[in-house]
């Protein structure tokens, strides 16, 4: 099974996003899956200008040359596509859209050969999971195909990252290690069945701490920082 992850986080391995979406790719190459990873960081690709040239100058070709021409194939041939971005303005990062938008081309080649699944993995700094039901009926929308040649199979969340890793620093890894554990487990279930239990999927956004005290923890952290680049 060739799985292609793509990761808009512009901390790239460094990220909040890299937290869920690494172990989670470890567990699908555990179950034999052939895992390639990109970052839109290191990608040079360019918006869509609209020119309609894949529509009727070379149906199904875009006519910029940059580096989607070397994705689109990989696109076009993997089994399970990642889709990898922290919350960023109640959507993906504006890189990692402009990769999704430049993808219309392989839409206009007709129906794919094989059916692929799509899983979406977001972080964010707050505590509410709300926070990602924009970027969650974007994706929905994008991949529900009247030809069936996608299923959005699942959605892996990590709301208040930012208290994921204080966490680890204060070396309290007892509650977040189960949140690494579900999504190794994740990718091994999405390789082995094809699906990711609703259960795997609760327990990569359970809640770790009661809201008025993530939110205080989170303000103190913000007045230690200002006290700091005062000095």
């Amino acid at each position: 099974m060739k799985v292609l992850a793509i990761n808009g986080s512009p901390n790239m391995d460094e990220g909040n996003t890299a937290m869920i979406l690494s172990p989670f790719l470890e567990g699908m190459k555990e179950a034999g899956c052939e895992v390639e990873v990109f970052y839109t960081r290191k990608l040079k690709i360019e918006p869509c200008i609209g020119d309609m040239s894949c529509w009727f100058k070379n149906p199904g070709i875009c006519g910029q040359k940059d580096d989607m021409q070397m994705l689109l194939p990989k696109i076009k041939e993997a089994d399970v596509i990642v889709w990898a971005s922290p919350v960023y303005y109640a959507g993906v990062t504006g890189p990692l859209k402009n990769l999704i938008d430049r993808q219309l081309p392989i839409h206009l080649q007709g129906s794919r050969q094989k059916r692929q699944k799509i899983v979406l993995v977001s972080t964010c700094g707050a505590w509410d999971l709300s926070m990602f039901d924009p970027m969650l009926l974007q994706m929905k929308a994008i991949y529900t195909k009247p030809d069936g040649s996608c299923d959005f199979v699942a959605a892996l969340l990590r709301p208040m990252a930012e208290g994921v890793k204080e966490m680890i620093k204060a070396g309290e890894t007892g509650l977040v290690d189960g949140i690494f554990r579900a999504a190794r487990e994740a990718g091994r279930q999405l390789a082995k069945e094809g699906m990711i239990s609703e259960e795997l999927q609760k327990q990569v956004c359970r809640e770790l701490m009661p809201r008025d005290a993530y939110y205080k923890a989170a303000e103190m952290m913000m007045e230690q920082a200002q006290k700091a680049t005062k000095k």
